[in-house]
């Protein structure tokens, strides 16, 4: 691990210039995937800058049941909320499907959202990644892709968003609010993570030296019914092949709203637009969640690869999106 210097500042508004006015700084949180990449000679800063004590460790009501949750919430606390549990369940239950206990008491609702993929090539600093170093290349192409996108890649990168809270967070209409050189902004969740196009090195829209100090939650009625649905290699500790977030209204067998996440199947936390659109108005049968599925992966290109590739994530997102449908609707399953 390459040496570097150690600040911890004042308070929030320092941390920001801290690593704002050097191009070789970071800030450090709870530290769960920073670490890993300071051992894996990933990334090698020469300055970090601690968070500890910095930024709001509660949840807070804002009225009509929203919720703004501090950045220095940590996962075990966001999931274990009561309120959270009760409100918006589809966000508890993606923090619980995600990481140990161990790790979910050191990571922070702020630093998740932020964590980087988990691609083996990216961690592997002995092969060309655009990633880790534009214009280097892109080992998955041909390589191993099991684990990777068909859903917004391009020809720089393939590599897939590992946050499962981040998925749920896309589904609930979140807000995320920050503070950075330029002061204060709030940014549409679904705003915040990039595909990749042609600079796959930039993973969010927040510049050099912005800072997640809080998110907040909007109170809807269609929130309390949602669920979180993953399916990975092994139950314990495994990132996801493909999830689902999804959030539903019915009446009289008929979905009147849904809201629609995948994770597992891109760059970014994936909002199903498609599927959405497809399901509102539509009888609550398997029949529809198929059709919705369908609608929402006709632009989806799997990868071939030396392990065979990813065209499974196709079928298994269609009938992992149409399990957690019908369980939510509760309706016909023809």
């Amino acid at each position: 691990m390459k040496p570097f210097d150690y600040l911890r500042p004042a308070d929030a508004a320092e941390a920001v210039r801290s690593v704002a006015g050097n191009p070789d700084a970071v800030f450090l949180g709870g530290g769960t995937n920073l670490v890993d990449h300071l051992k894996l000679g990933v990334v090698e800063p020469g300055l970090v800058v601690g968070l500890a004590g910095l930024l709001p460790a509660g949840i807070e009501e804002l009225g009509d049941g929203a919720l703004r949750i501090g950045a220095a919430v940590s996962n075990s606390e966001l999931a274990a909320d009561p309120r959270v549990r009760e409100r918006f369940p589809v966000l508890s239950q993606a923090l619980l499907s995600g990481a140990s206990g161990q790790l979910r008491n050191m990571a922070t609702a702020g630093g998740n959202p932020l964590q980087r993929t988990r691609c083996v090539y990216f961690q592997d600093v002995t092969t060309p990644c655009n990633k880790r170093e534009p214009g280097s290349g892109c080992s998955a192409l041909g390589g191993w892709t099991r684990h990777h996108a068909i859903l917004g890649a391009s020809e720089h990168c393939s590599a897939v968003h590992p946050s499962d809270m981040a998925v749920a967070m896309a589904a609930l209409d979140a807000t995320v609010r920050t503070l950075g050189p330029a002061g204060e902004r709030t940014i549409p969740f679904v705003d915040l993570h990039r595909l990749p196009g042609d600079a796959p090195e930039r993973d969010t829209v927040l510049d050099h030296g912005e800072l997640i100090t809080a998110i907040d939650l909007p109170a809807r009625p269609i929130a309390r019914r949602s669920a979180y649905r993953k399916v990975r290699d092994r139950a314990s500790y495994a990132f996801a092949l493909v999830s689902v977030a999804a959030a539903v209204e019915v009446e009289d067998g008929v979905i009147t709203d849904a809201r629609i996440a995948f994770g597992g199947v891109a760059h970014a936390p994936w909002r199903a637009r498609r599927a959405e659109q497809a399901l509102r108005g539509a009888t609550a049968s398997d029949r529809s969640y198929r059709s919705a599925a369908d609608a929402e992966l006709a632009d989806a290109r799997p990868a071939e690869g030396l392990d065979g590739g990813n065209a499974f994530k196709i079928p298994l997102l269609r009938r992992t999106l149409t399990a957690t449908l019908r369980d939510l609707a509760g309706e016909d399953p023809r």
